[in-house]
């Protein structure tokens, strides 16, 4: 098995590709350790010491770091807890809860129609990029004109991604849904 890797816009992030399907259907974030217990990989690469985040997608892996956690230190062992996984024959995620998302907000009464062209165009022109960077972004809500997403995995605490929500995404949705005024992000 031969696993590449990728740098990703944020410095604390790194992209795996095992070259096999990770996820079949949606993707998993994990931001503590103890959320890791469904998933038998990411309890992996928790267990690796500077590790502080895992990521699951469709075909790839992310893997955050300790602040103080060296990518030259931390490399070797990840590549090597990955590759134990796909070779022990364990699942990816223990339970079919793989694409959960979390609960949004309620529609503040807006034509559904509306909702839809912004999961619509999230779906076919946001998701796939934000995917080759190494992350995903969740919809919450539609509230008085204002759009709430979640960016995940590598995407989450890099330093663009308030400018790609503001600036790439808000711009993109207002112009093809004049309804949206604004793009929040959500924690």
């Amino acid at each position: 098995m031969f696993i590449q890797t990728e740098p990703t816009p944020n410095p604390a992030t790194l992209k795996f590709l095992p070259g096999q399907a990770v996820m079949d259907v949606g993707t998993a974030n994990f931001t503590l350790s103890d959320d890791a217990s469904r998933s038998p990989l990411a309890q992996r690469l928790f267990g690796i010491d500077g590790v502080a985040g895992v990521f699951l997608g469709g075909d790839f892996i992310t893997a955050t770091k300790t602040p103080d956690g060296d990518w030259d230190n931390l490399k070797a062992p990840i590549l090597s807890a990955i590759m134990d996984h796909y070779t022990s024959g364990e699942p990816i995620i223990s339970e079919d809860t793989s694409s959960q998302v979390p609960e949004g907000l309620e529609s503040d009464g807006e034509e559904d129609s509306v909702v839809s062209q912004i999961k619509e165009l999230l779906e076919t022109r946001v998701r796939p990029a934000v995917a080759q960077d190494g992350g995903d972004i969740i919809f919450h809500g539609f509230q008085e004109g204002i759009v709430y997403l979640q960016m995940q995995g590598a995407c989450a605490g890099c330093p663009s991604s308030s400018m790609t929500l503001k600036h790439g995404i808000e711009n993109m949705l207002k112009y093809y849904v004049p309804e949206v005024l604004e793009v929040r992000p959500v924690e």
